[in-house]
């Protein structure tokens, strides 16, 4: 039993048969093919170089199967945490850089950390703090910004990151506006008819596959991608010698200014050890403006690269070819007597230093170009308490984020084939997955909406599937890349946004606001506030968690205290929700929720309102069926309510009271002080025997008051 909990896999393994195993086989195998493309669209979207998306497709699959509890589950690269992964680290450092690689794969291990403690702690019911309207706002926005950060891809132009997604897209436009790459343009719109078209024949057909295949074989055979590397003498415009050398002489003014930072930044940390408990020194005062200082020098310097980069990417030029040398000519000031190709060629220009006696000229679209062939390099992330502090926020928002994504698919899948899930096991299933795959080069995964829709429908029975996906993957790694170098960027940019699409959902915000206006809202705003800050993701996440909080504790402190009547249906009701007319010398009193220290007063209030509203109230009853805990604070309101009532000749008295609440009532003595007699097992009992008890030996008459609401139907007239 304990080997089974410890190692679940073990399980797949009952009435186990050749027959599974080929099914299973040949289910990894479909989601291989699936996962293959997708994993380096989606590296690409982390901000990584494409083959890490395979490092991640490679022990995550397997390791989440086999310590998870879903079967069926496909983990991997996902979209969602993609982006997240690289919003995240972005402003740490440049994104394709090895410090961005280095960082995305400790955020790996830390979210692997954090879910596999969770998991072990049992404590998978956190996710609950992300709620359902939370989730389809961050989705939907999610899907939106991921679908819309691939446009720079699809028309081959290439612009500077803004502070803001939505002045990035901007960019793009102009860009594109000023100058699109069509080919690459119909690589992109091509790849998504093909995936289209196949997936409404059959949703079975490896669409994804195919359109990879074909358009990389196009692209192979028309020579798609044509770049040229040439000294900077090769290029006849005047002024561009000067431009590449300003260009390289502030991006090295800005690596200087930031290594002189992060030694800054050690020396205060060193000094901030030293003068603890001391109040600031002159010397820490003194580090901190410096620091300060140099922030604002490199700011102004990456300002200046990005105009200088966006100079030299706004050139265009044609190509003299005189056998393999090459000359470029400015495109709008050809000299007279030039045969040019009549192309157009652009220099390639990122956030590194040009080499002057090799500029990268492009003259056609962009590939995925060399893959490592062979496995990553096994190593355990180093790992400081500095790293932790700056990583662990938005680790613990992606662990939460994919751990929900994960359970969400498994749930549903679990609904098909009745397997009993397990959160906690699958958070340690995840939390491995992570960890293990930190260690082979992995970024953050989670589970896969489409690839587990993929397994499920090609008939996997276990896990087994899985671990056939992960060796397909490693047969592609040490094989098969050198295939991949062909495949088109924006072929890759068309699998994203189709993979997107399905994220989706704007009936969920309808959805929500039906069931409670304030859910639906709390979704839009999430919906809004991800889009307005994005790329910082946590945003939207934080603000819907937050109003999600307030929405609870507002409804926890005022909880519904309605006032009944009998309905048409023989059932004490809500009388002002079902327009029923109340009686007036009875209140029965419902109260719907824990009676605690945050509503004790509430229900002080409510009764107030009632003896105001009806000058001849004789007697209330607390209903008492909606009270499911009681506190210290309470059971003291409801004393001192007992004792004001009463003082004021009004009866008091509770039925259908709940065991835990009576238990309250018994160590306390307050059964006593309001009088065993007084408590009643039902509410339709308590009001007869009330109504008797007001029509004997008083001034109200013996009879009664003829029909009564609260033992007749009497709706208000309208």
């Amino acid at each position: 039993m304990l080997l089974a909990k410890v190692f679940p896999f073990l399980g797949w393994f009952e009435d186990y048969d050749a027959s599974k195993l080929r099914t299973d086989a040949l289910a990894g195998l479909t989601v291989a093919l699936v996962l293959i493309p997708q994993s380096m669209a989606y590296a690409q979207l982390a901000g990584l170089p494409a083959y890490y998306g395979l490092y991640a497709a490679f022990l995550p699959p397997m390791i989440a199967s086999l310590f998870g509890s879903s079967r069926q589950l496909a983990t991997g690269p996902v979209a969602v945490v993609s982006l997240m992964s690289a919003a995240s680290l972005e402003p740490l450092a440049t994104a394709g850089s090895p410090e961005f690689i280095a960082y995305s794969i400790l955020l790996a291990l830390i979210v692997g950390l954090f879910q596999f403690s969770l998991g072990v702690l049992k404590l998978g019911l956190v996710v609950n703090f992300l709620s359902h309207p939370v989730v389809n706002g961050f989705t939907n926005a999610a899907a939106i910004i991921i679908a819309s950060s691939q446009f720079s891809k699809f028309f081959g132009v290439y612009v500077d990151s803004s502070e803001h997604h939505y002045e990035t897209m901007i960019r793009v436009a102009q860009a594109a506006m000023d100058y699109t790459h069509w080919p690459t343009l119909a690589f992109g719109v091509g790849a998504v008819a093909i995936m289209a078209i196949l997936k409404k024949i059959n949703p079975r057909i490896p669409s994804v596959l195919i359109a990879v295949a074909i358009t990389t074989v196009i692209s192979y055979v028309i020579g798609y991608n044509n770049d040229v590397k040439v000294p900077v003498a090769s290029v006849q415009i005047q002024g561009l010698r000067e431009t590449v050398t300003e260009f390289n002489r502030v991006v090295d003014e800005v690596n200087t200014l930031g290594k002189q930072r992060a030694a800054l930044g050690k020396e205060l940390d060193l000094l901030k050890k030293e003068t603890a408990g001391h109040g600031p020194s002159l010397e820490l005062v003194e580090q901190e403006s410096q620091i300060k200082m140099l922030t604002v020098k490199m700011a102004m310097a990456k300002e200046q690269t990005q105009s200088l980069r966006e100079k030299i990417r706004g050139m265009k030029f044609e190509a003299s070819i005189q056998g393999k040398d090459y000359t470029f000519y400015p495109k709008e000031d050809i000299p007279s007597g030039v045969e040019t190709d009549k192309g157009l060629w652009r220099i390639k220009i990122g956030n590194s230093a040009l080499k002057s006696d090799s500029l990268l000229l492009m003259g056609g679209g962009a590939v995925v170009g060399t893959i490592p062939e062979g496995l990553p390099k096994f190593a355990i992330p180093a790992i400081s308490i500095k790293s932790l502090q700056k990583l662990l926020p938005t680790a613990i928002i992606i662990s939460l984020l994919g751990f929900m994504e994960a359970i969400a698919i498994a749930k549903a899948m679990s609904a098909k084939t009745g397997q009993k899930l397990d959160p906690n096991q699958e958070l340690i299933g995840q939390g491995l997955a992570n960890i293990l795959g930190s260690m082979g080069s992995s970024y953050a995964c989670s589970g896969s909406f489409s690839r587990s829709a993929v397994n499920l429908q090609a008939g996997a029975v276990s896990g087994v599937s899985s671990v056939f996906t992960s060796v397909m993957v490693v047969i592609t790694l040490l094989f098969l890349t050198p295939l991949l170098y062909h495949l088109p960027q924006a072929v890759l940019a068309a699998v994203i946004m189709m993979a997107v699409v399905g994220l989706v959902n704007t009936s969920g915000f309808a959805h929500a606001w039906k069931a409670q206006w304030y859910d639906g809202a709390i979704s839009i705003i999430t919906f809004l506030v991800t889009l307005a800050y994005a790329p910082h993701l946590d945003k939207g996440i934080m603000v819907g968690v937050g109003l999600s909080m307030g929405v609870f504790l507002y409804k926890s402190m005022r909880p519904v205290v309605a006032s009944l009547s009998m309905h048409e249906d023989k059932v004490l009701k809500n009388a002002q929700h079902h327009r029923l007319k109340g009686c007036k010398h009875v209140a029965v009193v419902r109260f719907d929720g824990a009676l605690f220290f945050a509503n004790a007063s509430y229900l002080d209030e409510q009764v107030i309102k009632f003896r105001t509203e009806m000058p001849d109230l004789r007697y209330i009853l607390l209903e008492a069926s909606g009270i499911n805990d009681m506190d210290a604070s309470g059971e003291e309101a409801l004393a001192l309510l007992v004792s004001r009532v009463r003082s004021a000749g009004i009866g008091f008295a509770i039925s259908s009271a709940k065991g835990a609440v009576m238990a309250v009532l018994e160590r306390t003595h307050l059964l006593d002080k309001i009088g065993r007699e007084n408590f009643y097992s039902d509410t339709l009992s308590a009001v007869d025997n009330i109504v008797y008890k007001i029509h004997n030996e008083t001034d109200l008459p013996q009879k009664g008051c003829g029909k009564c609401p609260l033992t007749h139907y009497h709706p208000q007239e309208v």
